[in-house]
């Protein structure tokens, strides 16, 4: 059998388990401030999320797909979709087993970063920078959103706090904004999943460009959803309880807030530019509920769980990159011996 057929095959599977690594670590994202508030239990919530997690990735999935697999690097070969994989996959299962929520798009990118220095020497700086420039506005203009919405809801409503039927119809809306909360992360992170296959997909393969996008974003959906529905409720325990106590309210706030800048930064980029910038979706998340956390009360956030993601994240890219160009070359040589 063709060894390139073999690679691909092999790479493939890691990308699965990769998708599945991706919705175990990350369904916390769009399900945390629903199930924090106490409207939703974890097993519906996550049910919710593999169901339009997958509508997302098949609508609207190709968008960065493009961009991991033809961005930032000119073209990914079999080896490097093998490498870039497996090293996001070693750092992903690390920081999972250490209870560690992660960013998968810093980790993804990351990867792709170490085999464009391995192959190329470089990578695509203009989309490099337009991807660092979104990782840390998303954050903050999320966390300005959530805090605004906040205190509009709270001023617009605040004699209506204490109304059953408000409350209950406030919950139904929580948990509307939790399923596009789930459709935007399918569409921006299954690229993470299996972006990196694109070109191979078309060389390989011989697939039309938007074909190969759509087969690999059908993919990526299904681990996604698998990983949600099996581990998910491990991260979201902790996200939903440890950074700070939510209610209907906050929890709306933070939850269409987060919906609304990955939806942004997932399809504006792409109307004006040809391809969606990736976000991270649980850094977003984060900076949604930290918005609603200075809302309340600033005091209440809990730092500590804060800072542990903050300094996780600021590891992610040049660990994963390191791991990239090191597995890069030594399969390489492996690859060249045999």
């Amino acid at each position: 059998m063709d060894s390139t057929f073999v690679l691909l095959a092999f790479g493939l599977a890691l990308s699965f388990f990769m998708a599945w690594n991706l919705g175990a670590n990350d369904a916390a994202t769009p399900t945390d401030c629903a199930v924090g508030a106490g409207v939703i239990s974890i097993k519906k919530a996550v049910v919710l999320f593999a169901l339009f997690s997958t509508i997302g990735a098949l609508s609207q999935g190709f968008m960065t797909i493009k961009t991991i697999g033809t961005g930032i690097v000119p073209n990914i070969d079999v080896i490097g979709a093998l490498t870039i994989t497996l090293a996001t996959c070693i750092w992903v299962t690390f920081c999972t087993w250490k209870g560690l929520e992660i960013s998968n798009t810093y980790s993804v990118v990351g990867s792709v970063i170490g085999y464009g220095i391995a192959v190329f020497g470089s990578v695509e700086s203009r989309i490099f920078a337009e991807l660092l420039i979104s990782w840390v506005s998303s954050p903050i203009l999320a966390m300005a959103l959530s805090f605004t919405i906040y205190h509009l809801l709270l001023k617009a409503f605040r004699n209506s706090l204490d109304d059953n039927r408000f409350i209950k119809l406030l919950s139904f809306l929580l948990i509307v904004a939790l399923c596009f909360s789930a459709y935007t992360f399918g569409a921006n992170d299954v690229g993470n999943a299996s972006g990196v296959y694109l070109t191979v997909a078309q060389e390989v393969g011989n697939i039309p460009s938007f074909t190969a996008m759509f087969i690999l974003a059908a993919f990526g959906s299904v681990g996604i959803a698998l990983g949600g529905l099996t581990w998910g409720h491990k991260v979201i325990e902790t996200v939903s309880f440890k950074i700070i106590r939510l209610d209907v309210l906050s929890g709306f706030a933070a939850e269409l807030a987060n919906g609304l800048i990955v939806y942004l930064f997932v399809t504006l980029p792409y109307l004006f530019l040809g391809f969606g910038l990736p976000v991270s979706t649980s850094i977003a998340g984060v900076g949604a509920i930290i918005g609603v956390g200075i809302a309340k009360d600033f005091r209440a956030i809990n730092k500590s769980t804060v800072g542990r993601l903050l300094v996780t994240w600021a590891l992610t890219v040049p660990a994963t990159a390191a791991l990239s160009i090191v597995l890069y070359k030594s399969v390489s040589l492996i690859i060249t011996a045999v």
